[in-house]
């Protein structure tokens, strides 16, 4: 899976220009079952999206596709998930 971090380089009103078609983006990955889980950093200078074990291009075309690529910068860390809880036990990879 990967750890995707968005700092925000721009001031929170033109992130807030952008949150509506932000949120359909990660709406249509959600659905499409690549996203994970999603969430603003707290304080509020960026946020995380967590993604499923897809290949490298793949995800930095959805990554392109962001309307936040406007105010953020993005580090992506792949990480191999070797232990988890119970209820995150399909993270898990062999």
């Amino acid at each position: 899976m990967y750890i995707v971090s968005l700092s925000y380089h721009r001031p929170t009103e033109e992130v807030d220009a952008l949150l509506a078609p932000h949120i359909e983006w990660l709406d249509r990955y959600f659905a499409a079952g690549v996203f994970i889980a999603a969430g603003r950093k707290d304080p509020r200078t960026g946020g995380i999206v967590l993604v499923d074990d897809i290949g490298s291009d793949r995800l930095n075309t959805i990554l392109a596709e962001d309307p936040f690529v406007a105010v953020a910068d993005y580090e992506v860390t792949k990480v191999n998930i070797t232990r988890a809880s119970e209820a995150f036990s399909q993270l898990v990879k062999g």
